[in-house]
């Protein structure tokens, strides 16, 4: 991937202004960070402050807190959390860091600049700190696990629910493919099924378009989009540690980030494969587990299933739908608002009722978004193909990237999988190929056909 595509991603990004990715970059941190963050009124560097966990801050903190003393910026005392699992993307986690650098504040005398070291959650927590005490921050990445480091979201656990908080993404990101190398082999296999994700998450954009719901912004989706193929092609490489390997993933991971910020939003980076992760994640699947079970792991698992239900779903010919009979089927949205309530409980279930109730429409628009779909696919049915892959193969690069590839190896059963897609469905108001099939009154037929006899997992 060329410097091009980088530079045009930050001309469009709102937030980051610098990104530095390549072999030892981590002894730049110091003259990368006196370059691209604010200074005081006198034109010196303001005081930065670390923030990590005990293993990443062994990985790469040091080394980039000598790094800032060589290049003269002052230093306040670093926050260092206990390893995981403690750490956790929580509300209080984020609110701990924004009183210590409160606390660094008055302590040095100056408004201190956080710059979180570590993977997603330290990043995230860092993010939503920082946006709370309305200032800049920078990242160093120390893991290729997952595409939130120039994302303005930040995913976090609330109340029994998880959002992502509007942020402010980081001003300067450094990424030392070295590090990012040497980093535990289940990171980088959890980075290549967040970055996976972006293959169906595409295909619900094409339909999202198609079906006037969303449309397509074609800048936007070629920075996501134009690497992710090469990002994905050398899954051995990277489960064996080739730096060398590292630099697609990791810049399709970044390039997915910043088209968030060129975008104001997530539509690029995500579909109905990522709410599988979250409801799971809210589940506590695997939070257990040390290290706890990863978003990009869950993700990949919910790429796949979404891939075998786009492979059953394009069996079907869409232009050939009875219009009218599947209006007559749309069911009122009371019984909808009953249905989401049997499979959710508590603020799980008035969230996804909310969500659902965005996307919900009436019988006449139901008729029009459906007549559009089918005048429109001739034309959209070849760019789904061009888009999607065989979900068997894609399984198969999973599991040579080290990355789950059954719901066996996160704990789960094909069963699990089945019961979470129409939670899936309802869990947000974003337009995906679910939508589509329930609309057509397909879905039930659709899930039933991936786990049949002979489907992907059975």
């Amino acid at each position: 991937m060329s410097d091009d595509i980088i530079a045009k991603a930050l001309a469009g990004a709102g937030d980051t202004d610098h990104v530095a990715v390549g072999r030892g970059v981590i002894n730049r941190t110091g003259q990368i960070l006196a370059e691209s963050l604010a200074r005081s009124l006198d034109g010196t560097p303001l005081p930065v402050m670390i923030i990590a966990d005990q293993r990443t801050w062994d990985a790469a903190g040091h080394l980039a807190h000598t790094s800032l003393q060589d290049a003269g910026i002052p230093l306040a005392d670093p926050l260092i959390f206990p390893a995981h699992p403690t750490l956790y993307a929580s509300l209080d986690n984020a609110r701990t860091i924004a009183t210590t650098l409160q606390d660094r504040d008055r302590a040095v005398g100056a408004p201190v600049v956080p710059l979180a070291v570590g993977s997603g959650t330290v990043n995230d927590l860092v993010k939503l700190a920082a946006k709370d005490l309305g200032r800049r921050y920078a990242v160093i990445g120390t893991a290729a696990s997952m595409d939130g480091y120039t994302g303005a979201g930040a995913p976090i656990s609330d109340n029994g629910v998880k959002i992502t908080m509007n942020c402010v993404a980081p001003q300067a990101v450094i990424f030392d493919l070295d590090i990012a190398a040497a980093a535990p082999g289940a990171m980088t296999a959890s980075g290549y099924g967040d970055l996976a994700a972006k293959i169906p998450g595409g295909a619900d954009w094409i339909l999202a378009d198609a079906a006037g719901v969303e449309a397509m912004d074609d800048h936007v989706w070629q920075l996501v989009q134009t690497g992710v193929g090469d990002a994905l092609a050398r899954p051995a490489e990277l489960a064996a540690g080739n730096p060398d390997a590292y630099s697609g993933l990791v810049e399709g991971l970044i390039l997915s980030g910043l088209a968030m910020q060129v975008y104001n939003g997530t539509r690029p980076a995500s579909g109905a494969e990522h709410y599988f992760s979250h409801i799971w994640e809210l589940a506590h699947l695997g939070a257990d587990q040390d290290p706890p079970l990863s978003h990009g792991f869950k993700v990949a698992i919910g790429t796949l299933a979404m891939l075998a239900f786009y492979q059953k779903f394009l069996e079907r010919d869409l232009s050939g739908l009875d219009v009218d009979a599947a209006v007559a089927a749309w069911p009122t949205w009371e019984a909808v608002e009953a249905d989401i309530r049997t499979r959710f409980d508590g603020a799980l279930a008035d969230h996804a009722v909310a969500e659902t109730r965005v996307k919900y429409v009436d019988p006449d628009q139901l008729a029009a978004r459906l007549q559009r779909l089918v005048d429109s696919w001739p034309q959209t049915l070849p760019r789904l193909r061009s888009q999607l892959v065989d979900a068997g193969d894609f399984k198969r690069q999973l599991q040579l990237a080290g990355t789950p590839s059954t719901p066996e190896d996160i704990g789960l059963t094909a069963a699990d999988v089945k019961a979470t897609f129409p939670k899936a469905m309802y869990y947000r108001s974003r337009y995906t190929v679910l939508d589509v099939a329930r609309e057509a009154g397909w879905f039930t037929d659709i899930v039933d056909e991936v786990f049949s006899p002979g489907g992907l997992w059975t």
